[in-house]
């Protein structure tokens, strides 16, 4: 899991003066800025996912990283290094110590400060002289830094503790409202997006020691539209550009090509860049602790802890189909906002009650439970998005792709893409979830979301989820009888909970000492009953339905107690 770490504020400095720039220091101290990262729009439309990362990916590459101490002067600090270029944005943050992320108008900038960084002065240790633009501000006048008031803190970037989640949407009006709340306090913000980018753009550098033409993208939850708070660093080493696989070779004369290494297959070439990639990082990668070369899984991975960032890192290379359903859940989650907010609902249910976990074994994965989601929403009627046929019949000539002999090609064009007109709220969507999944019949039929419905499976295999690209796969293979069977208890059981309490309960007490109970999407996260089902026969719906209403009547007991402290 990624280390928490919290943010203070991200600010926009225009291309003005340091006069300029210092007048609005103090306006600057005052005003947190938490964008999240939803639907990146143009005037004509949305932006696919690779003009975001070119955006991305240019921000990243005009920004340094600063080590500073917590007690910094932000003033001073903005002066010292605006000595070097005007400032773009600026943000500080918690992780392991204080740190901050700043972006120049312009690379030239980065270049200068590099160029005007000092070498540590150390004498009983010795130095690997590695350069990067993760840098550590230093004062020589100690007595400057204790008079000197400290940043304040910010926005924390990890997810908030399920009980103050809890609190959180039970305060809210509708259960429409209560799914806003929850994906708002759950996804990524425009600041932990900017330093996703920036530590792929460190580790570029590295790489970039051996291949010069190489980029490092994240790929994943990190840019699908889908990442939780804390949620691990996916990253991508793309060396199509130097493999020679996209070059066009002359027909007639002279020409010349480069000298190369030759290996019999692609794996061993993969597994051969990473562990020298990997063994690179460990060496000389400052901040990166915990390098693990992970090089005989099914797709060969470098994992490492970047502690600057807080950032579990997992560092894969040449992973294209990987990439090609990043986009595919991207541009599912860009079609309706709906997208989106039922997935954060769902996974958020589903780690409040173990169906996912961080560790590895028999459970639902993440990924699992968001196709889930998208066929679910391919059946209504009328659909709410299409499936994954549909958007390949849309494609054009420029889309075409072929990976390893999977058919990866879908539209990137939005405006090509038809909606049909689907006016359900979030309320109706998520029962209907609850209710969908409650009656699948799991032992028989399978879920495809390129054909948008349920094939027949093998009965051997308890939960049958087709890769929407590699389709001989199984994505949840991993997933055991008894699984199944506490995911559909659950669906069960919150399709009777959540219509038990679909209303806002009335505000009792005086204005800021009214009692919260929960209710709503609230009461689908408190502890259950099913949850510790082994067996696979079903518990008899009863029980469980009154201990809720006993845990309920408990909870507000409780509220309604004198503080004693």
């Amino acid at each position: 899991m990624a280390s928490s770490f919290t943010v203070c504020r991200l600010h926009t400095i225009g291309r003005g003066s340091l006069v300029k720039c210092l007048q609005k220091v103090d306006t600057f101290l005052h005003r947190n800025i938490g964008t999240n990262v939803v639907a990146v729009q143009e005037k004509n439309g949305f932006k696919s996912l690779y003009a975001v990362h070119a955006e991305r990916q240019e921000q990243a590459e005009r920004s340094v990283l600063i080590s500073c101490h917590s007690r910094t002067n932000e003033k001073n600090f903005l002066k010292y290094i605006a000595n070097y270029g005007d400032i773009q944005k600026y943000f500080f943050y918690e992780s392991f110590g204080m740190y901050a992320v700043v972006e120049f108008a312009n690379q030239e900038s980065v270049a200068s400060l590099l160029e005007g960084t000092a070498i540590p002065s150390i004498s009983h240790e010795s130095l690997v002289p590695f350069k990067s633009r993760l840098l550590s501000m230093r004062n020589l006048d100690s007595r400057d830094v204790l008079n000197q008031p400290s940043i304040k803190k910010g926005q924390a970037q990890t997810s908030i503790p399920i009980n103050e989640l809890i609190q959180r949407l039970s305060k809210e009006e509708s259960i429409d409202q209560q799914i806003t709340s929850l994906t708002e306090a759950y996804q990524l913000t425009e600041e932990n997006c900017r330093l996703r980018f920036l530590v792929c753009s460190l580790l570029k550098d590295i790489a970039a020691s051996f291949f010069p033409e190489c980029t490092i993208m994240p790929f994943g939850s990190s840019v699908n539209g889908f990442g939780k708070l804390g949620c691990d660093l996916d990253m991508f080493l793309d060396l199509d550009g130097i493999s020679g696989k996209n070059a066009t070779m002359p027909k007639s004369g002279l020409f010349l090509e480069y000298q190369m290494k030759r290996a019999n297959f692609e794996r061993i070439v993969t597994q051969n860049i990473l562990s020298v990639i990997g063994e690179c990082v460990d060496q000389f990668g400052p901040g990166c602790v915990g390098v693990q070369k992970i090089l005989n899984a099914r797709c060969p991975l470098v994992r490492f802890t970047h502690q600057p960032s807080g950032f579990q890192c997992d560092l894969t290379a040449n992973n294209r189909v990987a990439m090609k359903s990043t986009e595919l859940l991207y541009l599912y989650g860009e079609l309706d906002p709906r997208v989106r907010h039922l997935v954060f609902t769902v996974r958020c249910w589903a780690r409040a009650h173990g169906i996912t976990s961080s560790i590895p074994g028999a459970w639902i994965s993440n990924f699992s439970l968001t196709i889930m989601v998208l066929f679910f929403l391919q059946r209504r009627s009328p659909p709410i998005i299409p499936t994954l046929d549909h958007l390949r019949d849309l494609a054009g000539p420029e889309d075409k792709s072929v990976i390893e002999d999977n058919d990866c090609t879908f539209v990137s064009d939005f405006s090509k893409i038809q909606l049909e007109s689907n006016t359900e709220t979030l309320e109706q969507l998520l029962c209907e979830f609850f209710e969908f999944y409650a009656s699948f019949c799991f032992s028989k039929l399978s879920i495809n979301i390129r054909k948008g419905k349920e094939q027949n499976k093998l009965p051997a295999v308890p939960l049958h989820i087709q890769n929407p690209f590699e389709t001989t796969l199984n994505v949840s293979k991993n997933v055991n009888a008894s699984q199944v069977d506490r995911f559909v208890a659950l669906c069960q059981e919150s399709s009777w909970l959540i219509q038990q309490n679909i209303t806002a309960p009335s505000r009792g007490g005086t204005k800021g000492n009214a009692t919260i109970t929960p209710w709503g999407v609230s009461t689908l996260l408190l502890p259950s009953q099913v949850a510790g089902i082994k067996s696979r026969k079903r518990r008899k719906f009863e029980p469980t339905s009154e201990r809720i209403k006993s845990l309920l009547e408990s909870l507000k007991n409780t509220n309604n107690q004198p503080n004693q402290s």
